[in-house]
């Protein structure tokens, strides 16, 4: 995805959510959003950093993802990752890996819905709750609406 789309549809996503009530955001997830293999001007983390403060928004941009991690390898660093207690909202990007790895999806959504439970518990926010879809995390594409489905690709271009 074109990343001055990415940050377009994360800034219009944010004004939705009430943007001034989010002071840190973390992204947690793998080498998408670690940024392997880019110069560090170009990271997601620090984009994105710099692209909500020339909108007018004050909020910190940690990258909390890890190159190669699996949604297991997530799960394992969950808690003292996320442990910060300042952290407002998770944008969680994972799975990738599991796939290229074989890893059954059943155990890849097992994971996540753990990280997920965990970030809950830090009461963090996450980005699949403030799109509404947390209810049908379960659903298949052709079981959502048309609003859904958009929120859909919309997360999923986020993520």
């Amino acid at each position: 995805m074109n990343k001055s789309l990415f940050i377009k549809i994360l800034l219009i996503f944010l004004v939705h959510i009430n943007a001034s009530a989010i002071e840190k955001v973390v992204l947690f997830g793998d080498s998408l959003m670690a940024g392997y293999g880019l110069p560090k001007e170009h990271h997601l983390s620090l984009v994105l950093e710099n692209n909500l403060k020339q909108a007018g928004f004050n909020i910190q941009v940690v990258n909390g993802s890890v190159s190669g991690s699996t949604s297991s390898g997530g799960l394992n660093r969950a808690e003292w990752s996320l442990s910060d207690p300042g952290i407002d909202l998770i944008i969680l990007g994972m799975g990738a890996n599991d796939m290229l790895r074989g890893i059954q999806p059943d155990e890849t959504k097992k994971n996540l819905e753990q990280i997920i439970k965990i970030a809950k518990e830090k009461e963090a926010k996450i980005l699949l709750d403030r799109f509404g879809l947390k209810h049908r995390f379960n659903n298949l594409p052709s079981q959502l609406s048309g609003g859904e489905q958009q929120r859909v690709a919309i997360a999923r271009a986020i993520a």
